[in-house]
C-alpha cells in the first residue's frame, strides 16, 4: 500500500508564490510516476504535473508551464511542486498521486493511471 499526503496549501495573492509537498511511504518510488493534479469547485480533476521518480524527466500542462516547478527528494521520499506566480484560476484542491504502471509521457495527464491519491490540499489564490 502507498500512503500520501499533501501539505503546504493556503490563501495567497495573485502573483504569490507556494511550495506544496507531498510525503509518500509504504514503498520505494524508484519505478513510479508521480504528479499532481488538481480540482476546482464544479470542475474536472485536471492534470498539473508529473515526474518520473528515478529518471527525474517531469511533463507539465501547458496551463502551469514556466511557472510551476515538479521536484522530488529521494531521501525524503517526498514530492514538491513550487507554484510561482500564481492566479485567481490556479484556485483547487490540489493533489498528490503515484502510478507504478505508466509506460509512457503521453499518459501522464490522465487520471485513470494513477493508482494512488492523496487527501488533498487547498490552494485560494485571491485577486
Amino acid at each position: 500500500q502507498v500512503y500520501l499526503v499533501e501539505s503546504g496549501g493556503g490563501l495567497v495573492q495573485a502573483g504569490d508564490s507556494l511550495r506544496l509537498s507531498c510525503a509518500a511511504s509504504g514503498r520505494a518510488f524508484s519505478d513510479y510516476v508521480v504528479g499532481w493534479f488538481r480540482q476546482a469547485p464544479g470542475k474536472e480533476r485536471e492534470f498539473v504535473a508529473s515526474i518520473a521518480w528515478s529518471l527525474g524527466s517531469a511533463y507539465y500542462a501547458d496551463s502551469v508551464k514556466g511557472r510551476f516547478t515538479i521536484s522530488r527528494d529521494n531521501a525524503k521520499n517526498t514530492l514538491y511542486v513550487q507554484m510561482n506566480s500564481l492566479k485567481p484560476e490556479d484556485t483547487a484542491v490540489y493533489y498528490c498521486a503515484a502510478s507504478s504502471s505508466i509506460a509512457s509521457y503521453t499518459q501522464y495527464e490522465y487520471v485513470h493511471h494513477y493508482d494512488y491519491w492523496g487527501q488533498g490540499t487547498q490552494v485560494t489564490v485571491s485577486p
